[in-house]
C-alpha cells in the first residue's frame, strides 16, 4: 500500500543515487544482478558500483547498441541486467537492438533512460527525448514506467528484478519532489488516485506529478474539484481505472513530459475512444517539438508543463 508524503519539498537524495544504492543492495543479495554503463558512469553514479561490486559492473564505452545486445545475452545465462544511458540513447539509438535481442528474443532487459524530456535541461536538443514512450509503447510486451519520486523508483527497481522481459524506466537523475511516504508499495499496471475530485480527471506521471497536485489544490480554492491519478505504469495501462474514474467528470486532462503524439495522452485517448465515452479530453504535453538548451524551470514554461498551464486549460473549459 502507498501513502502520500507529508513533506512536499525536494528529496535530499538524487534519483540516480537511489538507483545506484538500490542496485548495490540487490547485488549484495544476488550476485547475478549486473549494471551496464555506456561511458556515463559519472552521470549515473553507476561507476561507484565498481568500487563495491567490481564483478557486477560492466563498462561498455560509447556503444549503446552493443551494450543492449550484450546485456540481453547475459540474461540467457540467468543474469539480471540493468543498463543506463540518457533517455534518447536508451530509446532512439537502440530501438532495433531492444526490439530484436530483447523483446523478440524473449530476453530480459531493465533499462534506465535518465533525464527524459525537459529533464535534459542544459544538455540541449540532441540529448532531449520527447518520443521515448512512443517508441517503447510500440514494441510488443515491453513494460514502460515513469516513477514520480525516489520511493516509487526504489520499489520499481526491486520489483522488476524478479520479472522477466523488457522494462523501460524513464526518470530524472537529479532530486525531485517527494510524493510518497517511505515504505510505500505499488502495483505494476495499476494507477494511483492520489487526489479525489468530482469535476475534472487529471492523469499524469513522473516529474510532473507535483505540478499536477499543486494545480489541483489551487483549482479547489476556485471551486473546481480535480481528481489526480499518478499513472506511473504507462504500459500496461490501467484501463479499468481510467474508465471508472472518468465517469461523471466534465473533462479529462492528460499532462506529460513527452510529445502528445503516442504518449500517455494517446494511450488514454485510445481507451476513451474504444469505450465511446463522449467525455472531452485535453492532452497537455509537448506539441510535436524538438528539445532545446535551457534550465529545467525555463523549459517547463517554454513547453507549457506548469501548474499555471494546467489551471488555464481547466479554467477555459469550465467557463
Amino acid at each position: 500500500m502507498w501513502e502520500l508524503s507529508k513533506d512536499t519539498g525536494l528529496a535530499e537524495k538524487e534519483m540516480r543515487v537511489t538507483f545506484r544504492e538500490t542496485l548495490e543492495c540487490l547485488m549484495g543479495e544476488n550476485k547475478k544482478v549486473l549494471a551496464f554503463e555506456a561511458d556515463l558512469g559519472g552521470a549515473s553514479h553507476f561507476a561507484k558500483i565498481k568500487a563495491t561490486y567490481p564483478d557486477n559492473f560492466v563498462q561498455m564505452g560509447i556503444s549503446e547498441a552493443n551494450m543492449v545486445g550484450v546485456a540481453a545475452t547475459t540474461s540467457m545465462r540467468g543474469f539480471v541486467p540493468f543498463i543506463h544511458t540518457f533517455s534518447p540513447f536508451a530509446s532512439r539509438r537502440v530501438a532495433d537492438q531492444v526490439y530484436l535481442t530483447g523483446a523478440y528474443a524473449q530476453n530480459t532487459l531493465n533499462i534506465f533512460g535518465s533525464d527524459p524530456g525537459i529533464c535534459a535541461a542544459a544538455n540541449g536538443g540532441t540529448h532531449t527525448t520527447f518520443e521515448d514512450i512512443a517508441l517503447y509503447r510500440a514494441i510488443p510486451e515491453v513494460q514502460v514506467f515513469a516513477p514520480a519520486d525516489n520511493v516509487q523508483l526504489e520499489w520499481l527497481i526491486k520489483e522488476v528484478t524478479n520479472r522477466k522481459g523488457v522494462h523501460y524506466i524513464r526518470a530524472n537523475r537529479k532530486a525531485v519532489s517527494r510524493i510518497y511516504q517511505e515504505g510505500s508499495t505499488f502495483e505494476i499496471g495499476k494507477g494511483n488516485v492520489i487526489r479525489q475530485g468530482t469535476d475534472v480527471l487529471l492523469l499524469t506521471m513522473g516529474v510532473l506529478v507535483r505540478e499536477a497536485l499543486d494545480a489541483a489544490e489551487e483549482l479547489e480554492k476556485e471551486g473546481i474539484s480535480v481528481e489526480v491519478i499518478d499513472m506511473f505504469t504507462i504500459k500496461p495501462l490501467d484501463k479499468e481505472l481510467i474508465l471508472r474514474e472518468m465517469r461523471g467528470k466534465k473533462l479529462v486532462v492528460t499532462f506529460e513530459n513527452h510529445n502528445i503524439i503516442n504518449g500517455l495522452g494517446s494511450a488514454v485517448a485510445e481507451v476513451m475512444a474504444d469505450a465511446g465515452s463522449g467525455i472531452p479530453l485535453k492532452r497537455m504535453g509537448v506539441m510535436d517539438r524538438f528539445g532545446q538548451v535551457g534550465s529545467f524551470d525555463f523549459l517547463k514554461e517554454e513547453y507549457g508543463l506548469t501548474k499555471a498551464h494546467v489551471k488555464h486549460v481547466v479554467y477555459e473549459f469550465m467557463k
